[in-house]
């Protein structure tokens, strides 16, 4: 009996520290090949930009991007959602352990004319074995998961970043467009006195006078459209930051910087640059993991089962040895008829790794599009910036002659009405192409991801005393 008690212990050992896996993964690699270089750009590896809105050397742009990043309400929303995650890591692996209860009773019956007095107090626990694997590869999958939520909030500290530049950039366009067109409708003015003085002498006919009012009125007319579009992208910077909306936020700069281009290095980077594309591939993991779980819910499982306590009518007494009562055993329950819901839920498993295969396989080709297209946007926008400023020196000097020769008499007002309208919309036109090619060394600093979020994820998850967990 004694060898027959030596030999079962041995076994639950070994069964407790022996999980077999019963699904083999189906990843072997990162699954995607990637090209050797950018169409537009030389293979040259590319160190880490970091804090890249720290090149552009904006102290109030700087300012901005801290408090956006300590105080955005998406980011908020992210952090808790990767708790959510932490909490279900916990949750799950706590299906590994033992689980013990204690009960206690105390009761008085009569009968039979007979009062009698019954106390109990029992302990009872159960410990599921994994054998098969199964709630190993639970708790992998809701790692990975969790693990995926780590790299979404990463993936929206590189969005937020982007949103916020690009507002502020765009802020100072429209302050920009508000000062030409005061410029300009202060120049309309001068030219309209000047017409107004021929017309006076008789110099010059009534539609002259009637154009250069329409032309000032015209400009005034450009005026609203700009403050507007001034105060709603500094409502959106505000909302950003996580303050109400606040007209003085984005300071009073109406220059345009020029902005550095951002090295774009080689494609096989943005694997481990972008978040979002190692969020994919820990979410294919977890995929595959629950496959493997699926799979061993259709083996036996393995419980073992134990009581000890006592009863007695005696409180003190309940644990005397007479009184003690204890079972332990060994539980095994194999599924036999579900109705297909076991072999139902390895194809749903099986059908969602092939969807996150899929997704995964998706953001790496967008990861290399977005790079694709902010390298041609900034070779596009560059080349229209010359082209502009060509264009601007051609209206200026238009402009200039067309005036020149209706003050002197030479020709009608049309001309100068031509050369006012030209002038000014070449000069709208580069600063908005200016904006724009700010805007797409931004949007490239995006798409090239970053190792800077690491330094500033620790930060916040220290502030909100975030928990930790294993990877």
């Amino acid at each position: 009996m004694k060898i027959l008690l030596k030999r079962a212990s041995i076994l639950i050992v070994l069964l407790i520290f022996s999980g077999c896996s019963v699904h083999s993964p189906l990843i072997k690699g990162q699954e995607v090949d990637l090209p050797d270089s950018y169409s537009s750009e030389k293979p040259v590896s590319s160190p880490p930009v970091g804090r890249w809105w720290e090149w552009l050397g904006d102290e109030k742009l700087n300012a901005l991007m801290e408090e956006a990043l300590q105080n955005n309400l998406d980011i908020a929303q992210a952090y808790e959602r990767l708790q959510q995650s932490l909490a279900i890591v916990r949750t799950t692996n706590s299906a590994r352990g033992p689980v013990l209860n204690i009960e206690g009773s105390g009761g008085r019956a009569r009968k039979s004319g007979v009062t009698a007095e019954t106390y109990t107090l029992s302990a009872a626990t159960s410990f599921e074995i994994d054998l098969w694997n199964k709630l190993g590869s639970r708790t992998r999958a809701a790692r990975l998961d969790a693990l995926a939520s780590e790299e979404d909030l990463r993936s929206l500290y590189i969005s937020i970043s982007a949103q916020v530049a690009d507002l502020y950039f765009l802020a100072i366009e429209h302050r920009a467009q508000i000062e030409l067109s005061d410029n300009t409708i202060k120049s309309y003015r001068d030219t309209l006195k000047k017409v107004e003085s021929r017309y006076r002498h008789g110099l010059v006919p009534a539609i002259d006078l009637y154009q250069s009012r329409q032309n000032l009125s015209s400009a005034r007319a450009q005026l609203p459209v700009f403050e507007q579009n001034l105060a709603t992208t500094l409502n959106a910077l505000s909302v950003l930051t996580g303050r109400f909306p606040d007209n003085e936020i984005g300071g009073n700069a109406n220059e345009l910087i020029d902005t550095p281009e951002f090295p774009a290095g080689i494609p096989s980077e943005l694997l481990t640059k972008r978040p979002d594309i190692r969020s994919a591939w820990l979410r294919l993991n977890a995929a595959d993991e629950r496959i493997g779980a699926a799979i061993a819910n259709r083996f036996p499982s393995f419980n073992l089962v134990g009581t000890y306590g006592g009863a007695s009518t005696k409180v003190r007494n309940i644990l005397d040895s007479p009184n003690i009562l204890w079972n332990i055993l060994l539980q095994a329950v194999q599924p036999v008829i579900d109705s297909g819901r076991r072999s139902a839920e390895v194809e749903r498993t099986r059908a969602v790794f092939r969807e996150k295969l899929a997704a995964y396989h998706k953001t790496v080709l967008n990861a290399f599009k977005e790079v694709e297209d902010s390298l041609i946007k900034n070779r596009s926008s560059e080349k229209r910036i010359s082209m502009l400023k060509e264009n601007m020196a051609a209206s200026e000097n238009s402009l200039r002659i067309a005036l020149d020769r209706y003050i002197q008499g030479l020709t009608d007002y049309l001309p100068v009405l031509t050369g006012q309208l030209h002038n000014f919309t070449a000069k709208s036109r580069l600063l908005a192409a200016k904006r724009q090619l700010i805007s797409d060394r931004i949007e490239l600093a995006r798409a090239l991801g970053g190792e800077w979020t690491d330094e500033i994820m620790k930060e916040y998850l220290t502030d909100k005393k975030g928990s930790t967990y294993e990877h």
